[in-house]
């Protein structure tokens, strides 16, 4: 319960994450150059659960039947088609068959053309209305929320916060890795962003957010590339932290198991999470590689 729970964010940083487009629209940075950063640093969140749960699994009592290699390739094979759907969207990207917009209705029309003629669960006549009917009561709701969102980001920057703060930060702090310290600990990520990430939906989080700390950070020369993987991983924390992160409430729901024991299953992931997220912010070649 624990596992699954925390494993239900991490794909934030890893392409075609939309939180990620949202990011660099919203920073005014190249997308393709975000999916590669966030590359390494969702991987080492993946790996650093998972060598978490693999104990956790090898110190339990539980009797569990064995790995059977032709069940795992039954299952691989009868999965395929899902299977190959983000390498279909990533290849059309990545490969520069296409854009983004377009990459997006490749992905639509494999994916309903999977459903109807493939494993036939989706009929064209009496399915489809109805799941077109629920994705623009979803959309519109998304609209709604980003409408109000871009709201209070204009007026923040109309009365000129961002600038006010940036330069508060200059005048109150000199070192680059005291104001990383602030950032990640104290001020605004690992509370403030915390607080946003389990109080306010990722996207408003970002259209919000990330206009007042961009010039925080550019004063001390963080790349943006690294302040939006920092950004969107202490997000990502957001969904699992009481006692309205979203994973929680969902797994709840889910595992219909009270919200109190899914958090305690969940928190040693959090930790977990959480030291992988401090040696994002503190190493910077994880998210930048060869960049300066």
């Amino acid at each position: 319960m624990g596992l699954l729970t925390a494993t239900g964010s991490i794909g934030l940083l890893l392409p075609p994450s939309l939180p990620l487009i949202l990011y660099g629209a919203v920073a005014h940075i190249p997308i393709p150059d975000l999916f590669k950063a966030g590359i390494v640093p969702g991987l080492l969140m993946i790996v650093a659960v998972s060598l978490f749960g693999l104990r956790e699994g090898l110190q339990s009592r539980t009797r569990r039947p064995g790995f059977d290699a032709r069940e795992a390739a039954a299952a691989l094979w009868e999965s395929k088609w899902e299977i190959l759907l983000p390498v279909v969207a990533l290849g059309a990207i990545f490969g520069g068959f296409c854009t983004l917009t377009e990459a997006a209705a490749i992905t639509v029309v494999y994916a309903l053309t999977s459903e109807t003629l493939i494993h036939r669960d989706l009929h064209l006549a009496r399915g489809l209305p109805q799941v077109l009917r629920r994705c623009v009561s979803l959309i519109g709701g998304v609209f709604v929320i980003m409408g109000v969102a871009m709201g209070l980001t204009n007026c923040l920057v109309d009365a000129e916060v961002p600038t006010q703060a940036a330069q508060w930060v200059q005048g109150h702090i000199e070192s680059r890795t005291l104001f990383l310290l602030l950032l990640n600990v104290f001020l605004l990520v690992n509370v403030f962003l915390l607080v946003v990430g389990c109080l306010m939906d990722i996207f408003s989080a970002i259209v919000v957010v990330v206009p007042l700390i961009l010039p925080m950070s550019q004063a001390f020369e963080i790349h943006p590339l690294h302040l939006g993987v920092i950004f969107l991983a202490n997000l990502e924390l957001g969904y699992l932290t009481p006692p309205v992160g979203m994973n929680l409430f969902l797994a709840s729901y889910r595992f219909d198991k009270p919200l109190a024991q899914v958090c305690r299953y969940s928190a040693p992931f959090l930790l977990v999470l959480l030291v992988v997220v401090l040696l994002i912010t503190y190493v910077p070649a994880l998210t930048l590689g060869v960049r300066p």
